[in-house]
């Protein structure tokens, strides 16, 4: 009786096998960190290129029949008291010496090197996403974080020397007595604020890229919490 209960254990543990060994050597198909960090990474990448994009750094409001300005890395606007508003361009292919502040042309292409660097690591976490578990995912997720602290510290350089370009006498003819760091009559608009704000979530970028691959072992296997 007992060999025939033994022959009937033996052939149900050759059928199914749930041991924890045999469940931590399963691959596993993606990391939630992973794709926290791929998602975070497109959304800022989408943050800076708006931003940079954006004609509102800094901005000067109705003041005493005054039309109001404002200004970005690339771009000049003003709308008048009659609500018309209109948008220049002082910068951009072949018009690079057009920016009015050596500053701001610094700002811009820091701003923009380090924006294209956040996008390159982006597309390289997107491609982790597709890669089997393994060294070559750890080297792809590792790369992808050091492109992106180095886009921190990039852009950052650019906006702390985007306001020396408030000295220019360009600036000083629409914010009054402006100098570095003061924009006298204007004030930081809202595109200046968000390039802030995305440079300090792309902070975090390089942590989640370290625990961004796949994983072949887990901490608690199934059977275990069970």
């Amino acid at each position: 009786m007992h060999s025939l209960l033994d022959r009937k254990k033996k052939s149900a543990g050759v059928g199914l096998d749930m041991s924890p060994s045999s469940l931590s050597q399963t691959p596993r198909m993606f990391s939630c960190v992973g794709c926290f960090w791929v998602l975070l990474s497109s959304a800022l990448v989408a943050i800076c290129s708006f931003s940079f994009i954006s004609p509102a750094w800094i901005v000067k409001d109705h003041l005493k029949n005054k039309d109001s300005v404002s200004f970005g890395l690339l771009w000049h606007c003003s709308e008048s008291m009659d609500n018309m508003y209109s948008c220049y361009t002082f910068g951009g292919l072949g018009k690079f010496a057009d920016i009015p502040s050596s500053s701001w042309q610094t700002s811009a292409v820091l701003c923009s090197g380090g924006c294209a660097l956040l996008a390159l690591s982006s597309l390289l976490a997107i491609i982790t996403i597709f890669l089997p578990s393994g060294q070559c995912e750890r080297r792809a997720c590792t790369l992808a974080g050091y492109m992106q602290t180095a886009a921190v510290f990039i852009m950052a350089s650019g906006l702390l020397v985007y306001p020396f370009g408030l000295n220019s006498t360009f600036v000083k003819s629409f914010c009054g007595n402006s100098s570095i760091y003061y924009a006298g009559e204007c004030q930081i608009g809202w595109g200046y604020m968000l390039a802030i704000v995305g440079v300090m979530l792309t902070l975090f970028l390089p942590f989640f890229a370290k625990y961004a691959p796949k994983e072949h072992m887990s901490p608690t296997p199934i059977p275990a919490i069970l």
